[in-house]
């Protein structure tokens, strides 16, 4: 365990923190130079309501960024009680975030981004997640509470050139706040229903006339959402510890150093679905979920969700450490601004899981630690002129990733997991104690050169284009060592029946996949400031999505050996077209930014099911084309310092153009396979033939809603308490999502049907930096799933995860 791992005794005492404004009140104070800091303070806007983001690396305005962005600032997420990328979702409208436990989570930009709903380490992720420049590989990381945050950016699009990792669907980008070398504090409590506590506080101030420091914690817990009949425990809860130093040296008025460490640990009895309904599937009837549960008299607690009670039996853990310390170097010459980030990152994840959903004893154990060492090194240097500026960069990125594996299964497995037509499957005792042990193991190494280049070609004409040069290379290990109730070792070469049943559950695999290869990618974007408040761009990039390696576990042929081919997947090759428009207008009172997009993949990479009954998750393999387009608008105006309002949507058809391999939804899952000149049965029928593979051209990708729109406001009326000046203030905002697929392959029992939510805050805030409000959110108590999940076997289970029910509370806050 790495020595960062020891989990710290703090007793959190907080009041304050952020005075609520709307995002397009944060602004960034920097210098000219390039990225002019980590972080800063999140403060009031100029008298022109610029908001200054670093999303090119540099210092600007984002009303003169040619990228299509979405800022947030550190106190409207505050108000908001967005204090994770979960609930960034719900003021971002092109954002998605999907998460069954820490380690399974996907985030995706404009639909893509991750395979959905597919846990594996050999891939990369499309969109990618830094904070204070530090690029943060495993998405885990998006399940944690934001720390201290000044402002979050969400671009979207390719972000390759710019960036030190490529990323091809956009990046989240976290700039926490800084230290000062002016005395400052600030901190934060609040209470709610379900048992809810949050507590926030930082503190920051010199230690020297060259050296500050900044220290902030958080603490976040609530009681589950989910009644566990069988522990007597509300599980799904929160649990979360966040810790972050950090120490600022400013030897010379043009070199900065800045020194930053940080540490999660969260842990919740987490993370189950439950039962939601059942559906037909090609499985004979009588090994279908309804008869198996009749024959072993089995009844779920509640066959409604929204009662949210399971009686789940196997141990929960979700226990989940991520730490990290990075240094940061910043030099200002006469020609431009050099910077230097090293960083490392580790990740120590502790999971126990009820793979089966049930109260049966299917799937008993089902647990695969792991641990993360990631390296980074990036050199940046950035020159601005009259005419020309540039940024030049250098990447170095190396983990290893070790994870370890158990799963074990129980007396009523054979039922649910054998294939219905073998003499074993009412035999408890095929499967009873069947036990695989796994070994897996990545290397993966990136390193790239970078570079964009801003050509002003007249006044009002920008040319930007850019470049990336990238090597990649991923080393891997899978292994699988299988046992029976007996203690003997399943082999691919036994013949006994009972041996033959059981490695078709567990299915015994040692296997080395590699991939490595060399990538050019390029963009040209070019602007045009049509007047001083409106700006038109084009852009046209052509980038790529490194390839990947299966750590999953493969199929094999028929002397059960695993088909080697399917090891790695080739790398995507992305082409995107993206205008858009940066318009304010009424003096500035208004702002109304739209934007086009399309983005064509070749190659995609995707999840596959294996046809096999044991093998109980998917690997990733390559459709061969995708493309994502629509439109995206952002309008916010504030007509008086005493009002504000913000309203934002996408339509976003994001659509499988040819995938003639794909797994099949549960419908056409089940039955035998269909052999040459046989013909599928029809969706749902028992005890039919179903084909080995179906093509899905045309259908929607999983995870993203065609439409989605966010809005929100806040009004407030002057107000002396106490003697004291301030204001009552009262803010609403919400989103609504339509219906979206949850199943890889489009299913008609896995549509999440459309939902909206809304939230509601009433408080008093004065000029002393006091600030109390009650808040509601989910006001109408709007029952929805966060997503939906087909288990293994093909029984017709269907499971899912209840969103949060309605939550209120009051927080107290204050700051000086």
């Amino acid at each position: 365990m790495h020595p960062i791992y020891v989990r710290p005794v703090v007793a959190v005492c907080a009041i304050a923190l952020a005075t609520p404004v709307a995002a397009q009140e944060s602004a960034l104070p920097g210098s000219n130079s390039e990225a002019s800091s980590p972080s800063t303070e999140s403060a009031t806007a100029s008298d022109d309501d610029i908001i200054l983001v670093n999303a090119r690396r540099r210092s600007e305005s984002a009303q003169q960024v040619p990228i299509a962005i979405s800022v947030i600032g550190g106190r409207k997420l505050d108000d908001l009680g967005a204090f994770n990328v979960q609930r960034l979702q719900q003021i971002s409208p092109s954002l998605n975030f999907f998460s069954s436990n820490p380690r399974n989570t996907a985030v995706n930009i404009r639909g893509i981004g991750v395979p959905f709903g597919l846990t594996n380490d050999g891939f990369d992720q499309g969109v990618g997640l830094y904070v204070d420049d530090v690029y943060f590989s495993r998405i885990a990381s998006a399940t944690l509470d934001f720390l201290d945050v000044a402002q979050i950016e969400v671009l979207r699009g390719p972000q390759g050139t710019l960036y030190g990792k490529n990323t091809t669907a956009g990046a989240i980008n976290i700039t926490t706040r800084r230290p000062t070398f002016t005395f400052e504090g600030r901190g934060e409590l609040s209470v709610g229903n379900l048992g809810f506590t949050q507590a926030k506080a930082s503190i920051s101030g010199p230690v020297s006339d060259t050296v500050a420091a900044r220290f902030a914690l958080s603490s976040t817990d609530r009681r589950g959402t989910i009644f566990n009949t069988t522990s007597g425990n509300y599980i799904n809860e929160q649990d979360n510890l966040g810790l972050r130093a950090q120490v600022l040296w400013e030897p010379a008025d043009n070199l900065e150093v800045l020194l930053a460490g940080d540490y999660t640990d969260q842990n919740p009895e987490c993370c189950a679905q439950i039962y939601v309904g059942t559906g037909l599937t090609q499985r004979p009837l009588n090994r279908q979920y309804a008869a198996l549960a009749a024959a072993q008299n089995y009844q779920v607690p509640s066959e409604n969700p929204f009662d949210r009670v399971t009686d789940v039996d196997a141990n929960l853990n979700a226990r989940n450490r991520i730490g990290g310390v990075s240094l940061r170097a910043q030099l200002d010459t006469a020609f431009g601004t050099l910077t230097s980030i090293t960083a490392w990152r580790a990740w120590d994840w502790l999971p126990e899981n009820d793979r089966d959903f049930t109260g049966l004893p299917i799937t008993i154990r089902s647990q695969n630690p792991s641990q993360q060492d990631q390296w980074t090194q990036e050199f940046r240097f950035s020159h601005e002129g009259d005419r020309i500026g540039f940024l030049l960069g250098a990447f170095a990125f190396e983990q290893k990733v070790r994870t370890q594996g158990t799963q074990e299964q129980g007396p009523a497995a054979s039922r649910w997991l054998l294939n219905p037509s073998s003499p074993l499957a009412d035999d408890p005792t095929v499967l009873d104690g069947l036990t695989a042990t796994n070994d897996i193991q990545l290397n993966n190494t990136s390193l790239a050169l970078f570079g964009q280049l801003t050509w002003k070609v007249t006044d009002s004409l920008s040319l930007q284009p850019g470049f990336r040069v990238n090597y990649d290379r991923k080393k891997g290990l899978y292994e699988s060592v299988v046992t029976n109730g007996d203690g003997q070792l399943v082999t691919s070469a036994e013949t006994d029946p009972r041996i033959v049943a059981q490695r078709g559950v567990l299915a015994p695999q040692r296997f080395e996949p590699e991939f490595s290869d060399w990538n050019f990618s390029y963009d040209l974007t070019a602007s045009y400031q049509l007047t001083d408040d409106i700006l038109a761009y084009a852009t046209y990039a052509k980038t790529f999505k490194p390839g990947g390696i299966n750590l999953n576990g493969v199929p094999t042929d028929a002397a059960g050996s695993p088909i080697l081919a399917v090891g790695s997947v080739r790398p995507e090759t992305v082409n995107h077209y993206e205008a858009g428009l940066k318009t304010q207008f009424a003096a500035r009172v208004a702002t109304l930014n739209l934007s086009l997009f399309r983005t064509d993949i070749d190659d995609y990479q995707a999840q596959v099911v294996n046809g096999q009954l044991g093998v109980l998750r998917g690997y990733l393999a390559n459709a061969e084309k995708v493309r994502t387009q629509g439109a995206e608008f952002d309008f916010e105006i504030r007509p008086s310092e005493r009002f504000n309002a913000y309203l934002g949507g996408a339509f976003t058809d994001a659509t499988y153009l040819r995938f003639t391999d794909a797994p099949c939804p549960p419908e056409l899952s089940g039955g035998t396979t269909v052999g040459t000149g046989q013909t599928p049965g029809g969706a749902g029928v028992p005890g039919s033939l179903s084909p080995a593979n179906c093509d899905i051209s045309g259908e929607q990708l999983p995870g993203v809603s065609k439409w989605s729109i966010t809005a929100g406001l806040e009004g407030s009326l002057p107000l002396s308490l106490l003697a004291r000046a301030g204001e009552l203030y009262l803010g609403m905002d919400g989103s609504w999502r339509a219906r979206l697929s949850s199943n890889p392959t489009p299913s008609a029992y896995t549509w999440i049907e459309g939902y909206a939510l809304a939230n509601l805050r009433f408080g008093f805030r004065n000029d002393d930096g006091l600030n109390a409000f009650v808040w509601v959110r989910n006001v109408l108590d709007e029952d929805y799933f966060e997503q939906l999940a087909v288990p293994s076997g093909n029984t017709g289970l269907i499971v899912g995860q209840p969103a949060d029910p309605r939550t209120y509370g009051l927080t107290l806050a204050y700051e000086f």
